[in-house]
């Protein structure tokens, strides 16, 4: 079973040269930290920045530098800066190349619910909307349960809707999984975890095709 850093990881593979990639809040602000070096990746916020680093070490941060969840960070050489118009111009422009978003709960068909829990005061969507409506690629990183036990991986979605049939990947504690047009199908193990387990934790439909190979981080 992997933690939220093993999450991280195993997505940082997903990760092509010359990607532009945009990062959510929670887990996959933790990507960056292990990306290849031996390729080129711009990670952007929506908040304003592209080209962001790794997290600074303690006693290096500066509190002018954040991500959207307002996050101190680092940048790379070369890194620029700007409004929130040319930050969403980029992403409704579809110049970013993979999105990495957490979820509250995926739907088989692609369906994402990651702003809202009724009865519970949020500030409001966000970019999320606007991310999940532009980008072709779309990976969830979340944990396969929550805290209860129970599925957050559905045959539909509970919570309100973020989007509709966009989300094309998601890595979990537990598994790799695609999106398909027949549901999710097993991609990958996480080490230790069993293809029953994973079962188990999956309220919807989940495809499982020959042996299932565990990740390797």
């Amino acid at each position: 079973m992997l933690d939220k850093t093993g999450i991280a990881k195993r997505i940082a593979k997903e990760v092509q040269d010359g990607y532009y990639v945009n990062l959510g809040i929670g887990i996959p602000t933790l990507v960056a930290n292990y990306v290849r070096e031996d390729i080129e990746v711009e990670f952007q916020s929506e908040n304003g920045v592209l080209g962001m680093g790794p997290f600074p070490f303690e006693g290096e941060e500066d509190a002018d530098i954040i991500n959207a969840g307002k996050q101190t960070i680092t940048t790379l050489p070369g890194a620029s800066f700007f409004d929130s118009a040319m930050s969403f111009s980029m992403i409704r422009g579809q110049h970013v190349d993979l999105t990495i978003l957490g979820a509250m709960e995926v739907a088989e068909n692609g369906d994402i619910a990651n702003w809202k829990i009724p009865g519970k005061m949020v500030k409001g969507m966000g970019g999320a909307m606007d991310l999940v409506a532009s980008a072709e690629n779309i990976i969830v990183a979340m944990m396969h349960t929550n805290r209860a036990g129970a599925s957050k991986l559905l045959k539909k979605c509970s919570l309100p809707l973020t989007g509709v049939g966009c989300v094309k990947k998601i890595v979990t504690n537990l598994a790799v999984i695609e999106v398909t047009d027949k549901g999710f199908k097993l991609l990958e193990r996480a080490p230790g975890v069993s293809v029953d387990e994973i079962k188990k934790a999956t309220e919807g439909n989940l495809i499982v095709e020959g042996e299932i190979p565990e990740m390797n981080l």
